[in-house]
């Protein structure tokens, strides 16, 4: 069984850390969403990968390559974004009519990936929302089996959405669908869906069951992204417990801070993630995460998020501050 990643995305919401970092590399918890993805899958027994790349794709295989080397990767580049159906599309040579995984690059789900993988069904992850009409929406009988799936419906028959993780054993079938799609220019909201392929292969009475994962982090946007930061910090406190001996400094967990950081004079915490070699003096920082090789001085920051190679003095409240920044707000 190989694996499909898709990290083509633009990752708009993220802006302006997108403008110089994946949104599958932007850090969360100590970790990367990506690197908690593929590890998921390696756990399940998985070893070859598919990333599907675009803009910054050399920074996802620098990063696989550098903390993923026991992995089989293969990358395909979307040039053209046209939507998650055109980019798996562009797997097909390298899949073949192997079983596949799909697993969009942008949210984490937590149920248990060992099971799904040695299910004898295709099987298509779901989740309750409250407002369906932003997603893919599965139609789910008493079986558990979906009987329809739709992208972003006006008037959706259901609060079941599609949470981005799919297990497809008629590989042959879906690149069959998309091809046709995309021959035929079925377009859903100005892009190829991989929903309207699963509709089409529902019609072709392939069964999909549906599961539930236990929970679902959007690591999208900026708010969610903070909110899945403190969640999965808590998640991962017992097996990544630090001992942290800075000067004059406090730390309230829970928080991940990076090897090679100088921190004194200041208060960190909770639900803080910091990258690697950052120093930060005299500031109190909550509910953020702060990238690597930055210089943080006389700052107070709340439901911020601060790039990599930043400089920060002053005192401020909440920021959303992209990589390679110089600020001074004395």
């Amino acid at each position: 069984m190989k694996a499909i990643i898709p990290v083509a995305g633009a990752g708009t919401k993220l802006r302006p850390h997108s403008y110089t970092q994946p949104k599958a590399l932007i850090p969360l918890a100590g970790k990367t969403v990506l690197s908690i993805i593929v590890d998921q899958l390696k756990e399940a027994g998985i070893n070859e990968f598919v990333f599907i790349v675009g803009y910054l794709g050399d920074k996802i295989q620098d990063y696989v390559k550098s903390k993923h080397p026991d992995v089989q990767a293969n990358y395909v580049h979307q040039v053209d974004r046209q939507g998650v159906g055109h980019a798996v599309r562009l797997t097909r040579d390298l899949v073949g009519d192997d079983e596949v995984f799909v697993v969009l690059g942008d949210s984490i789900c937590e149920y248990d990936v060992k099971e799904i993988v040695n299910s004898p069904d295709s099987m298509i992850g779901v989740g309750k929302v409250e407002d369906p009409r932003g997603f893919g929406v599965a139609e789910i009988n008493d079986e558990g089996f979906i009987e329809r799936v739709v992208e972003k419906p006006q008037i959706p028959k259901s609060n079941m959405a599609l949470v981005g993780v799919y297990k497809i054993k008629e590989s042959g079938l879906l690149f069959e669908c998309l091809e046709n799609n995309i021959r035929q220019g079925l377009r859903s909201h100005g892009e190829y869906s991989l929903t309207d392929a699963l509709e089409c292969m529902i019609k072709a009475d392939v069964k999909f069951r549906s599961f539930k994962v236990e929970s679902w982090f959007d690591c999208g946007k900026k708010e969610t992204l903070l909110e899945s930061n403190a969640i999965l910090l808590k998640k991962f406190a017992a097996t990544n417990k630090q001992e942290h001996h800075f000067e004059n400094t406090v730390i309230v967990e829970p928080v991940s801070i990076a090897p090679g950081c100088d921190i004194k004079n200041s208060i960190i915490g909770p639900n803080v993630a910091i990258g690697e070699n950052t120093t930060i003096d005299y500031s109190i920082i909550k509910d953020s995460i702060i990238g690597s090789f930055s210089n943080l001085f006389d700052i107070v920051l709340n439901d911020s998020i601060i790039g990599s190679d930043t400089n920060l003095r002053g005192e401020a409240r909440s920021l959303n501050i992209g990589d390679n920044t110089s600020i001074d707000l004395g």
